[in-house]
């Protein structure tokens, strides 16, 4: 994972006028380093709708050499030969969900515990997201905010292993994030419902200030 990943997450939920794949490709053109697709609620697609939804977003992000990474679905990342999965604490083993894989695709886990990152490094995950760092609408059982000490905890005491933070990130706030530990921040409303994405994009993206050490 590159040292400053602007990490970009969407599903059809996120977005009421504009369609993930024309939103995803603006995104793209405009320097985001990850995306993944997270296909969630009452309305969520399902079988070859969401088939051709992932395929459509792996071709995009082929075309920029973004790696594209599903959302708990391993099925779906096999079947689109995505370049990742990602899954949270309540989606199964992370040791089971690398296996089903293979070594050579990314797997990134939420943790929000120095606990749960251990283990998470143990079975083999490639980075951690870690949230949600700032109260969030995204997600409708997100947990309560926990601010940027867990990132730092987890950053000091595996400073090998990438961290993305996430959760009610906004350009007014990402400083106080890159200035934790983190090596990435992961995003969703403050691109998708973006009215001037070339402006939040260059506002995300870190600027050179003096760490937290």
């Amino acid at each position: 994972m590159k040292e400053q990943s602007l990490y970009f997450i969407m599903g059809t939920a996120d977005s009421e006028t504009e369609s993930v794949e024309g939103v995803l490709a603006e995104a793209l053109a405009l320097g985001i380093t990850h995306f993944q697709l997270r296909e969630k609620g009452a309305n969520a697609l399902t079988g070859t709708h969401l088939l051709q939804l992932a395929s459509n977003c792996k071709t995009l992000c082929s075309n920029f050499g973004v790696p594209f990474i599903v959302n708990d679905d391993v099925a779906l990342c096999l079947a689109v030969n995505a370049d990742g999965l990602h899954i949270g604490q309540e989606d199964g083993s992370v040791r089971l969900a690398r296996e089903q894989i293979g070594p050579d695709r990314l797997l990134g886990v939420s943790v929000h515990s120095l606990e749960q990152a251990k283990l998470a490094i143990e079975e083999g995950a490639d980075y951690l997201g870690i949230g949600p760092v700032f109260v969030t609408s995204s997600k409708a059982d997100a947990r309560p905010p926990a601010g940027v000490r867990i990132i730092r905890e987890v950053s000091k005491t595996y400073p090998q292993i990438p961290i993305v933070g996430i959760g009610g990130i906004t350009e007014e706030n990402v400083q106080v994030v890159w200035e934790s530990g983190a090596r990435g921040v992961a995003v969703i409303s403050a691109i998708s419902r973006s009215v001037n994405r070339q402006q939040t994009i260059h506002h995300l993206v870190r600027k050179e200030v003096s760490r937290w050490s």
